[in-house]
């Protein structure tokens, strides 16, 4: 079997990637280790930056964000009881979009589905060849049958654990990473929103985020040490928790009700350098990782995907590797500046174990500016709705 551009993964990015190639007439096959259902089983993140919207309108599945998507041009800080309102639409004249990475992958999997584009699920102990020579190939598992697929390139969007960037020489790979002390614990419930618009709030027990999906689904988010368990966090014990770490006046709004689903997620910041080798391309998760306080994991790899999708166009329509050339750092230029603004949210918003007196009064003054310069909230509300791309 064969194909331009094989493309490992079947998330958000690489479903992107696909989609955007398959309609500018290059061919292209996703394998993926998991089952289609696995793969919109997983609950990430639902704020869209407009390189992520202008990506899937370039792919042609904006229907259902246009209908459902939430506009929101602002969000609410606070801190230890201060509150503010960034206004994002006053500050930079821009907004961001809610609608949930679910949605997101749903809508590009039937859009794939609809022009016949081939993804094949189940793809086990899948294996890149060659990667740095003229002729990649890749290599799996389906039904018990080992196969072979060759092609011009390799799209790794196959996230944090996947194969493609283990495939990398691991002296050609320089890695760069801060894990934090501390987790988020999740809970997705059928009720609405606490607020029209997220908050963000550092409190003395923990960071608070109140987020949403729709109107009528919320997701909050508590700080918890890395010891937590799941089993640890009733229902009930969460909302409770919730509730003691916000003012009166937004509890008094809460509406609670049963997990739809409940986690605990570590936060890290990645980023490995190349994410080119060869013929192989890494992109999404596969690539870097953010602390989602910055709420840019999903929109970094559709960044990534809209850089690779051009370089790919550029050499197949006009012959050009100018684009691939400069895949890399292009990305990574983009890639530092959302991992410098999640670790700048990371740090101010949170409550760390052992934090000194000076800690504490700079976490304070980075909040001060944001209430009493305009240039301070300006630059939060330009990285928070997104970099240029």
């Amino acid at each position: 079997m064969r194909t331009q551009v094989a493309i490992i993964g079947a998330g958000p990015s690489g479903l992107l990637l696909g989609q955007i190639l398959a309609k500018n007439g290059i061919d292209n096959i996703i394998l993926e280790r998991q089952t289609g259902e696995y793969v919109l089983g997983r609950i990430r993140a639902g704020v869209l930056e407009s390189v992520v919207v202008d990506g899937l309108e370039r792919a042609g599945v904006t229907k259902n964000l246009k209908e459902q998507g939430l506009v929101h041009e602002g969000c609410e800080i606070i801190f230890n009881g201060q509150q503010h309102r960034i206004d994002f639409k006053k500050l930079v004249n821009r907004n961001v979009v809610v609608y949930g990475q679910t949605e997101v992958t749903r809508d590009l999997m039937e859009a794939r589905a609809e022009i016949g584009a081939t993804t094949i699920y189940e793809a086990k102990d899948v294996k890149l060849h060659d990667v740095d020579s003229a002729a990649p190939y890749v290599t799996y598992t389906k039904d018990g049958q080992e196969h072979r697929l060759d092609c011009d390139f390799i799209a790794g969007c196959d996230g944090f654990h996947g194969v493609s960037r283990p495939t990398i020489p691991a002296h050609i790979l320089k890695e760069y990473e801060r894990v934090y002390p501390f987790g988020w614990l999740g809970l997705m419930s059928d009720t609405p929103p606490v607020s029209e618009e997220l908050i963000y709030a550092k409190h003395e027990r923990g960071f608070v985020l109140c987020s949403q999906r729709s109107k009528t689904r919320s997701r909050y988010y508590l700080q918890v040490p890395l010891t937590d368990k799941i089993e640890d966090w009733s229902d009930e014990r969460f909302w409770e928790e919730l509730k003691a770490r916000l003012a009166p006046e937004i509890t008094a709004n809460l509406v609670t009700g049963p997990s739809l689903e409940k986690s605990i997620a570590p936060l890290r910041s990645f980023v490995t350098e190349p994410m080119r080798y060869g013929k192989l391309f890494l992109a999404g998760d596969a690539a870097h990782i953010v602390p989602p306080t910055g709420a840019k994991g999903l929109n970094l790899a559709g960044s990534d995907v809209l850089y690779l999708s051009d370089a790919l166009l550029d050499f197949y329509q006009n012959k050009s590797e100018a684009g691939i050339d400069n895949y890399s750092a292009r990305c990574l230029k983009r890639i530092w500046g959302a991992e410098r603004f999640s670790w700048y949210m990371t740090k101010m918003l949170h409550t760390f174990d052992h934090i000194d007196d000076w800690d504490e009064k700079m976490q304070e003054a980075e909040f001060n500016q944001l209430l009493n310069s305009e240039y301070g909230a300006k630059l939060l509300a330009e990285n928070y709705t997104g970099l240029p791309y």
